[in-house]
């Protein structure tokens, strides 16, 4: 299983983002996706994921700024982040999972995020 994340960078506030996260070894179609981050000296919380039936999560400090999707014949998985804030700054990694299992168990090296106000 790979996951290689792209489309980070420095970026102001209030401006956008779109990460990407290219995805090879496994049925892209039938796992759950998902996109953490980790900002410095915090843990790694979970931003957004999609399942194989398409049904989204969001966590409450990105509802209606950020937008998780996939295109599935090119493997890959998408975070779209609109209205960038400086507490938006971190590492953001791509995770998978088998449906059948709770934890997320496959991730990407990541890419990082800064925002500056």
């Amino acid at each position: 299983v790979q996951l290689v994340e792209s489309g980070g960078g420095l970026v102001q506030a209030g401006g956008s983002l779109r990460l990407s996260c290219a995805v090879s070894g496994i049925d892209f179609s039938a796992r759950d996706m998902g996109w953490y981050r980790q900002a410095p000296g915090k843990g790694r919380e979970l931003v957004a994921s999609i399942s194989n039936g398409d049904y989204e999560y969001y966590a409450t400090s990105v509802k209606g700024r950020f937008a998780i999707s996939k295109d599935i014949p090119k493997k890959t998985l998408y975070l779209q982040m609109n209205s960038l804030k400086p507490e938006t700054t971190a590492w953001y990694f791509c995770a998978t999972r088998d449906t059948q299992q709770p934890k997320f168990s496959n991730w990407g090296q990541g890419t990082q995020v800064t925002v500056t106000s």
